[in-house]
């Protein structure tokens, strides 16, 4: 029997693209066997076991602005920019509940890429609810580096799981899923840069203790750059499907603009539309 994976990038606000790809398909009835995600992949990715159409954009469009949920005062007043008391915990449980029943009653696999920052290697946590272990995993997954305090889990130190794995493909294929879907949420063209030489000497001194997550921090754009080149080329030979933007998103990461927001959603609605017919063809 086939079975299908879905491989989710990360990319912060860029996620709700992919959160508009998801929704398409679930109107469509797309099975996925498993779902690999990284970063805002992950944490909007949950969202399709769940089978909560709308739910990402919904409160990202909601609490965008709120300085409780994303924001500088929560960076000083926390230590990290995304609040994990009000953006983890409160939007979970209370002010758009996620349906943990449903995600569970779903019992398929749903991987979260993490970094060990002692390592400087890439894990893999395969989660089936959102107790608060697992909300504390798809908080390490997006815990930007600079911006976020490490995440404890199980004695160990953890943080986004792009700076290591950014599109887990490889896994995906090792892991032997017959049929793969990648949904990326950059354009064909795009290529990541190096560090410039003061960023890197910040980087250095920030994670001094951490030698090993530091060289993978600043590897991290070959790395990248590898992995699309390959996602091309299995591309090319039909061996995986991928959905990526048709053009620039042209948004932050940390994007405040309800209509942007709004806009990339959007794109992502439009773009695995055009696709769907030949998704079908590609998983029969």
């Amino acid at each position: 029997m086939t079975k299908i994976g879905l491989v989710l990038e990360g990319g912060a606000m860029r996620g709700l693209y992919t959160a508009g790809v998801l929704d398409v398909f679930l109107d469509n009835n797309i099975n996925i066997d498993g779902i690999i995600g990284v970063s805002a992949g992950a944490l909007f990715g949950a969202n399709y076991y769940s089978k909560q159409r709308g739910r990402a954009l919904r409160y990202n469009k909601k609490y965008c602005k709120d300085k409780r949920y994303i924001s500088i005062h929560s960076l000083i007043t926390t230590g990290n920019i995304v609040n994990k008391d009000f953006a983890f915990y409160k939007v979970t449980n209370e002010l758009d509940p996620f349906d943990d029943e449903e995600f569970i009653k779903t019992n398929k696999d749903f991987y979260v890429v993490i970094t060990n920052v002692e390592t400087g290697s890439a894990e893999y946590i395969n989660i089936k609810n959102s107790t608060v272990k697992n909300l504390e995993v798809l908080r390490a997954t997006s815990a930007m580096p600079l911006v976020s305090k490490m995440v404890e889990i199980n004695n160990h130190k953890y943080l986004d799981g792009a700076l290591v794995d950014s599109i887990p493909v490889t896994k995906a294929i090792d892991m032997g899923y017959d049929k793969i879907i990648v949904i990326l949420t950059r354009p064909l063209e795009y290529r990541k840069k190096p560090f410039s030489k003061l960023e890197s000497l910040f980087i250095k001194l920030k994670y001094r203790k951490y030698p090993k997550l530091v060289k993978a921090i600043l590897n991290r754009y070959s790395n990248y750059n590898e992995c699309l080149e390959k996602i091309i080329d299995l591309e090319s030979k039909k061996e995986i499907f991928v959905i990526r933007p048709s053009r620039d998103l042209n948004i932050s990461r940390l994007e405040k603009d309800e209509c942007k927001l709004q806009e990339v959603y959007d794109l992502g609605i439009n773009d695995a539309k055009k696709q769907m017919k030949k998704l079908i063809e590609f998983l029969k």
